[in-house]
């Protein structure tokens, strides 16, 4: 493990109390879920553990939402109610990053995530993510987007408004202090 991955066992300590907090608080997001066999998954994870604290510091609110049975494997997700602040006012990738000649964002979505180790979620993860509770209320999150879509120079976004789940499209290269991005990781 790399030195910018590495983390004391104090870090992992209460990185793992936090989750675990989070996960006891919201039971109705992992029904029939037990904390001990994830944390047993975590514990051998560090690379995972370590991506989990990227989007705990950057406001996600990581939380256990589905478990793959196929693949044994649980999922997490940025959970906070509107889009994580750490990541906000973002474009959507790198080239869209690399397009803007004036007034360019810090990062983009997808280039952050790769560093986060995370996923950007699609729009059906998005759509079920909202079955879970009302998220994006006031922000919106960059989704995942199709090579068709982004070959076209846009990406498509989501939030909720008047009682539903939006999804638009916005020129990649874009940003907004109200639009970040939500993560998954398999675990």
């Amino acid at each position: 493990m790399s030195n910018k991955t590495r983390q004391s066992q104090e870090q992992i300590d209460e990185l793992l109390d936090i989750l675990k907090m989070r996960f006891e608080k919201n039971k109705s997001r992992h029904l029939d879920l037990d904390w001990a066999k994830i944390q047993e998954k975590l514990v051998a994870s560090p690379k995972k553990l370590w991506s989990l604290r990227q989007m705990e510091e950057t406001g996600g609110e990581p939380d256990v939402i589905d478990y793959m049975n196929e693949t044994d494997e649980y999922v997490f997700c940025d959970c906070a109610a509107e889009s994580p602040k750490g990541r906000r006012s973002v474009c959507y990738d790198p080239e869209a990053l690399e397009s803007r000649k004036e007034h360019k964002p810090k990062h983009s979505a997808v280039g952050m995530a790769a560093e986060m180790g995370i996923d950007l979620l699609t729009e059906e993860r998005y759509r079920s993510l909202q079955t879970l509770g009302k998220f994006d209320t006031k922000t919106s999150s960059w989704l995942w987007t199709s090579s068709a879509i982004r070959g076209n120079g846009g990406a498509i976004f989501g939030d909720w408004r008047y009682g539903q789940v939006f999804i638009y499209h916005n020129g990649a290269e874009s940003y907004y202090a109200a639009r970040g991005f939500r993560g998954m990781l398999y675990v």
